[in-house]
């Protein structure tokens, strides 16, 4: 049987250009009337038979405002980010310009002590081989963006590099369907919607 994983991204809690890696800060005023405006076309998803999320205050109170009632998932973490936890990557870059270098050109470096971003692409990864397919064909996971850029990398088995070239939007959907080993990328447009836009 054959698994239909659609990722929600969590609502945003700081404006686009204040982002901070682990950013551990719960929604504000802007995510909570982002999540109502965009509740419509995401609470059909909670007909899913399993209901995940990060451990992130936002994606639980994402998950939550959507009527999903998710289960926190611990390898749904962001990437540990050992001391750079908190700043922006300008102030890291600030602080360590060789350091962030190197961490951008190396997926298995982890200068800032915490974890590489192959390990971190492999943990989601693992999560995602290993959902449980005799419970159920459609499973929902409200994850912070960074996770659901390894989760596509991973499942299309992309260079390590592509992470970066992923753009994942608050709030947005994206669905892989398959099983352990073997995941497909599925885009599910509305007809017509497109034409609006």
């Amino acid at each position: 049987m054959a698994l239909r994983v659609t990722f929600v991204a969590a609502a945003r809690s700081t404006p686009a250009l204040a982002e901070r890696f682990q950013d551990d800060r719960p929604l504000d005023q802007a995510g909570w009337e982002e999540v109502q405006r965009a509740a419509g076309g995401l609470i059909p998803l909670a007909a899913a038979e399993l209901r995940y999320c990060s451990p992130t205050p936002r994606s639980r109170a994402t998950g939550d405002a959507l009527g999903y009632a998710p289960l926190v998932q611990l390898a749904l973490r962001d990437c540990d980010m050992g001391r750079w936890q908190g700043l922006t990557l300008g102030e890291a870059m600030a602080r360590e310009p060789e350091a962030v270098d190197a961490w951008l050109a190396d997926p298995r470096s982890a200068p800032h002590g915490g974890e590489p971003l192959l390990a971190f692409i492999a943990r989601v990864g693992g999560w995602l081989d290993t959902r449980p397919v005799e419970d159920g064909g459609r499973i929902v996971a409200v994850a912070e963006p960074s996770v659901i850029r390894a989760a596509l990398v991973y499942a299309l088995m992309a260079p390590p590099a592509t992470y970066w070239n992923l753009d994942v939007r608050p709030l947005s959907t994206t669905t892989v369907t398959g099983r352990g080993g073997r995941w497909n990328l599925r885009f599910d447009g509305v007809a017509g919607e497109a034409l609006r836009a």
